[in-house]
């Protein structure tokens, strides 16, 4: 069965929504705006901020005092990544968006390449910006940093038995029908987990998701949010999940052969003697 809203129905995407969650961006917000205006004019542009102390908020005000195609969204407190983002879906959903996009305030998703994303919801429910399919690539990450993403990405497609080369990606485009069919409130929403978590239901939900590559380059201004404890929470997380969808598979392999000896037996007792 195909899900409601799914590619199948071909529909025409007529409003798209890029999410740009911040804390503490003010260098790097107003450079973000300006190149995603300029990239897809025609695109709405939601500003979550977390309540930046240095005055990020504030700068996303008057730019959407100025720009009738930007808002902003004010958090009173910094509690995780995947939050800032189901409050945007939640907004986006409740302003008739078609389209959802996740897209980092800090110069690594490019904006010049989101109508490369765009384009291939022609064909797909989710669509991942890449950096480990052909043609994608990542940019100033120290060796160290590459190895971490890379074996996180192999251990998670491996632990969960899926075909996504860079599940844990922050560069994303959703149709709005995986939104709605999500329950959010259930996703781990801590740390960057919650991308692999995001993209696992999308999956099992029956949705199409396909990867297209970007170049992903690392932040020249500020500081980077992860940190080691948002790695072992997700290595735990998809760890758990893993086992949990092995044995899932092991008890319906159980049942099944049960149930072909049962049937075998009494197809037995009622052959001709």
């Amino acid at each position: 069965m195909t899900p409601a809203g799914s590619v199948e129905d071909q529909h025409k995407i007529d409003r798209v929504v890029v999410i740009v969650p911040t804390f503490n961006e003010r260098e790097n917000l107003p450079r973000i705006l300006d190149r995603l205006r300029s990239a897809v004019p025609g695109c709405h542009v939601l500003v979550v901020d977390d309540g930046s102390p240095d005055g990020t908020g504030d700068i996303a005000d008057e730019r959407a005092a100025a720009d009738p195609m930007i808002s902003v969204l004010h958090r009173t407190e910094k509690n995780g990544l995947g939050p800032a983002y189901f409050a945007g879906f939640e907004w986006g959903l409740a302003h008739g968006f078609d389209v959802l996009v996740e897209m980092d305030a800090d110069g690594s998703h490019a904006p010049e390449q989101l109508p490369r994303l765009l384009g291939a919801l022609d064909h797909a429910d989710l669509v991942i910006g890449s950096r480990y399919v052909p043609g994608g690539s990542v940019v100033n990450w120290p060796k160290r940093r590459e190895l971490l993403s890379r074996g996180g990405n192999l251990y998670s497609r491996l632990a969960l038995g899926v075909d996504v080369k860079d599940i844990t990606a922050g560069y994303r485009a959703y149709r709005a029908a995986v939104i709605r069919q999500i329950p959010l409130q259930e996703v781990a929403s801590h740390g960057y987990c919650f991308q692999v978590d995001l993209a696992w239901r999308t999956i099992r939900s029956g949705f199409r998701v396909v990867e297209v590559p970007i170049t992903f380059t690392e932040r020249e201004v500020g500081e980077s949010k992860m940190s080691g404890g948002i790695v072992r929470e997700a290595l735990v997380k998809v760890t758990l999940w893993g086992a949990r969808q092995r044995l899932s598979q092991l008890e319906q392999m159980v049942r099944r052969d049960t149930g072909d000896r049962d049937q075998h037996e009494l197809d037995s007792r009622h052959e001709p003697g």
